[in-house]
């Protein structure tokens, strides 16, 4: 047993069993080499451009929050978290391998600056993290859990769904836990297949008393947590784990927020109107262009931001002007969030629609592995789909 442990840590490129935390839950193991490793001088770079389906677009240098440096996405992540311990003595932040710096690298450094009761890891249980946060929201303190993969978060959907998002209302305010915080690694990776790619958003959006939050970019990504980690209301912060490195950007040192339930148009269009969320954002940017260089089709592009509470206003607005929209996800479509944008849109906005809504979506199977190419809604598809529309 000693033996099959020590080479494990191999594997992982983690400390040997006995050290620090303990070994990371095989389950991720082929992902965490695939992020975590440095990348070999033979051939890594034509690997990586087959496996992107997307090409980051960096947003502008944001003037108004002072000095920035350029950071990834998970750097942004640990910055804002960084900035959170600073600032409230009372938040903590637990998870599985958190106390390290996280498979992700997200927390790194932290509990050696703020010390080991206020960053510390907990058992491989997701019902037990997310119990534990709720009881530590509820006596006021400032939870972060994380919960190591978004797929593996629905051991604790019982904790979220029944007590979290209730407890304020079956309490009649007395109590809540409104200041917790659950990040999560989320989305398709290149490599992922079934238990390390799934985007399951819509599963929280059907539960009332939570916030449900996917960002974009680094930037995106630090003022949306920042503003999750200060609501009133338990949230949860999916994180676009192909965008960790991938994503770079420069960032405000400092911490600020950026509102949550406000999408944000970020191409003017009069055409087609294109909604997503989290890394289908830049997808949707290649459609626009490809669109306006090859039909001269004039597209307005809408990152959602947040999933649950969401801005209908902003996307109808949009759509009232445009009279087309097209809604695309990396999760299966039936069900996904995309039918319910779909739904609202088409009761709101009929009179105005030149041509039905699209959804471009990822199938109604398992996330594949070899297939991921195949199934992941990239721009070809979505090109496709907004050709139909404008020829309707």
């Amino acid at each position: 047993m000693a033996a099959f442990a020590a080479i494990a840590g191999r594997l992982l490129g983690l400390r040997a069993a006995g050290t620090e935390g303990r070994l990371l839950r095989l389950r991720g193991a082929g992902l965490q080499r695939a992020l975590l490793q440095p990348a070999s001088a033979t051939g890594d770079a034509a690997q990586r451009r087959q496996v992107a389906h997307f090409t980051f677009q960096p947003d502008p240098e944001p003037q108004e929050y002072g000095q920035t440096q350029k950071m990834n996405l998970f750097q942004a992540i640990t910055s804002a978290l960084d900035n959170s311990l600073a600032k409230d003595p009372t938040a903590v932040i637990f998870g599985e391998d958190v106390a390290f710096g996280g498979v992700f690298r997200c927390t790194v450094g932290l509990r050696d600056k703020y010390g080991k009761d206020r960053v510390f890891n907990t058992p491989l249980c997701e019902q037990g993290i997310v119990g534990f946060g709720i009881g530590i929201a509820v006596t006021g303190a400032t939870a972060i859990a994380e919960i190591q993969f978004a797929d593996y978060i629905f051991p604790a959907f019982d904790q979220i769904v029944n007590e979290a998002a209730k407890y304020r209302y079956r309490s009649g305010d007395l109590f809540n836990c409104g200041s917790l915080t659950i990040r999560a690694p989320w989305g398709c990776v290149g490599h992922g297949a079934l238990y390390h790619s799934q985007s399951p958003e819509a599963f929280f959006a059907h539960c009332p008393g939570i916030k449900v939050v996917v960002p974009r970019s680094p930037f995106q990504a630090k003022g949306l947590l920042l503003s999750c980690i200060e609501d009133k209301n338990p949230c949860i912060f999916f994180e676009p784990k192909i965008l960790y490195r991938a994503a770079v950007e420069q960032v405000p040192v400092e911490p600020y927020h950026i509102p949550l339930s406000q999408a944000e148009v970020i191409q003017e269009g009069s055409d087609v109107t294109l909604v997503a969320w989290g890394t289908q954002v830049h997808v949707m940017r290649e459609v626009a262009s490809m669109a306006q260089e090859k039909l001269g089709v004039s597209c307005e592009v809408i990152d959602l931001k947040t999933i649950l509470p969401w801005d209908m206003d902003t996307v109808c607005k949009s759509v009232i002007k445009t009279g087309r929209l097209l809604i695309s996800h990396e999760a299966p479509l039936t069900g996904g969030f995309a039918s319910e944008i779909s739904s609202t849109v088409q009761e709101e906005c009929f009179l105005n629609l030149e041509a039905p809504i699209s959804r471009v979506c990822g199938y109604d199977t398992p996330f594949p592995h070899i297939f991921e190419p195949f199934y992941i809604p990239d721009k070809w598809k979505c090109y496709d789909a907004l050709r139909k529309m404008i020829n309707y």
